[in-house]
């Protein structure tokens, strides 16, 4: 059942599948809602331009923060690094783990939120089927909620929908929030929301752009035909 509220929310918003599907969720459950993207120097800079392209679709307002040259020691960062191979400093993590992204993130985020009176931010951190990143596990998200109210003096509430989904469950998701906004959820998440690393969107899949040679795309790309064989998409 879909709930609604009289409040705002923040979104974290990149642009990708998640994200997406995060802020017409978001759409459907607060009476206002704001976008908010982070230009890091990423690869797959062209997220940024979808995010701009989706929002504009959803007819929610869009800001994007210049935080380039903060963060570092990933493969989304440091271009030249394999996209396929183990990080460097932790060979149990992917190269595209961005050390400290979502604890950034999320100062920044509560910080825009709180000179708006807001106090909801909507993220789409997933520990279910994920690439397995330290900082998208619900404790860390539970203890960033934690600090981040402490800090603001404020009761903050981070919000992530798709915490325990499975990718498949994810485009389940999509796909049940229907029509929202005018917009075809499911149909902008999958050819207007960009996930693939390498920045490639040469090439439309039944899944969306990008090819089959970096984890996003797979992930992604699995996901859907799972989800697909569930009758689901």
């Amino acid at each position: 059942m879909r709930s609604s509220t009289d409040r705002a929310a923040v979104v974290l918003f990149s642009g990708g599948q998640d994200s997406t599907t995060c802020l017409f969720w978001a759409k459907e459950r607060f009476a206002e809602v704001h976008a908010l993207g982070f230009d890091y120097g990423q690869k797959h800079r062209v997220e940024i331009e979808q995010a701009t392209v989706i929002a504009e679709k959803a007819d929610v307002p869009y800001t994007l923060l210049n935080v380039d040259g903060i963060l570092e020691g990933s493969a989304l960062t440091e271009h030249d690094k394999d996209m396929n191979a183990a990080h460097e400093q932790a060979p149990a993590l992917p190269a595209s783990f961005v050390p400290g992204r979502n604890a950034l993130f999320l100062t920044m985020a509560a910080s825009f939120a709180y000179t708006r009176g807001i106090y909801d931010l909507v993220g789409g951190m997933c520990q279910t089927d994920y690439s397995g990143y330290p900082d998208c596990r619900r404790v860390f998200i539970d203890s960033m909620q934690t600090s981040l109210s402490l800090a603001l003096d404020e009761d903050l509430r981070i919000h992530t929908p798709l915490m325990y989904l499975t990718k498949a469950e994810t485009w389940k998701m999509a796909a049940d929030l229907g029509t929202v906004a005018g917009c075809d959820v499911l149909e902008v998440v999958r050819t207007d929301s960009h996930t693939d690393y390498n920045g490639d969107r040469s090439q439309l899949n039944e899944w969306g752009y990008g090819k089959l040679d970096n984890p996003a795309s797979e992930l992604r790309a699995k996901g859907y035909r799972e989800a697909k064989e569930q009758g689901w998409v």
